[in-house]
């Protein structure tokens, strides 16, 4: 892998200061920018191993604590190994915070994370790619139809409730996104069950929007998480090919 550097940072926002972690490859050469949507468990030493390998591949990574309004990362404490079976207490205290994030609050950072992507010197001119995880493939949906011009590529990998019926799900923004989509679902998430599995494809494909959306078998939500309990060998390293190729195409 090639060398990177990296350093925390603090983004300007409409609503305060949220402080992410900024990573790059060494050297004065300009990169593709990248946004890497954390899931509930925020940042910690596993996310950040995973900016840094996207990083070694080309790309300037930021990873925003999206969780900002209720402190800094990390905002709740966790054990070194998370199994959420040995620890529902940890659940508990982030439930509130996933529920703070609506769709008009997340549009708005998400501007605000693309707009210290552009103004970076070593972040290159063009649109930028987005990864999303649990929660993060919500978000990397909503900062896709929010900021068509910006975006070239998302991803989202275990993805919860992206094609609900509520009236703000995610899956509505579909004819507003021009951006190439690559979704990889796991087959053993309630989160995503088939019914919203097949509405994401439908909305995706009635919308002209480029994309592929996968089920990874015998893989759990959370799959690509090497510090919980759902991680999978297999799957993550999957994740990590077809997201590698998807930035490759479009970035």
């Amino acid at each position: 892998m090639s060398s990177t550097i990296s350093t925390p940072v603090d983004v300007p926002t409409p609503d305060g200061t949220a402080d992410a972690y900024f990573v790059r490859p060494a050297g004065d050469r300009a990169h593709p920018g990248v946004i890497l949507y954390q899931d509930a468990f925020g940042l910690r030493p596993h996310l950040l191993a995973m900016a840094d390998r996207l990083a070694s591949a080309g790309h300037a990574v930021l990873v925003p604590n999206v969780f900002y309004r209720h402190g800094r990362a990390p905002v709740v404490e966790l054990p070194e190994f998370i199994d959420m079976d040995a620890r529902p207490d940890v659940v508990g205290r982030l439930i509130p915070l996933m529920q703070s994030l609506t769709p008009a609050t997340t549009e708005r950072d998400a501007g605000a994370y693309l707009a210290w992507l552009a103004e970076h010197p070593l972040v290159g001119e063009g649109p930028v790619g987005i990864t999303g995880y649990c929660m993060g493939a919500r978000l990397a949906l909503h900062t896709a139809g929010a900021h068509p011009d910006r975006v070239a590529a998302a991803a989202g990998f275990h993805g919860g409730d992206l094609a609900s019926e509520s009236p703000d799900s995610p899956h509505l923004l579909a004819g507003r996104i021009r951006a190439e989509l690559y979704f990889a679902h796991a087959d053993e998430d309630p989160s995503m069950p088939e019914e919203q599995v097949v509405r994401l494809e439908r909305a995706l494909t009635e919308a002209g929007v480029r994309h592929r959306c996968e089920v990874y078998p015998g893989a759990h939500h959370g799959y690509t998480q090497s510090d919980t309990a759902a991680y999978n060998p297999q799957a993550a390293e999957r994740h990590w090919t077809e997201l590698l190729a998807l930035f490759a195409r479009t970035l």
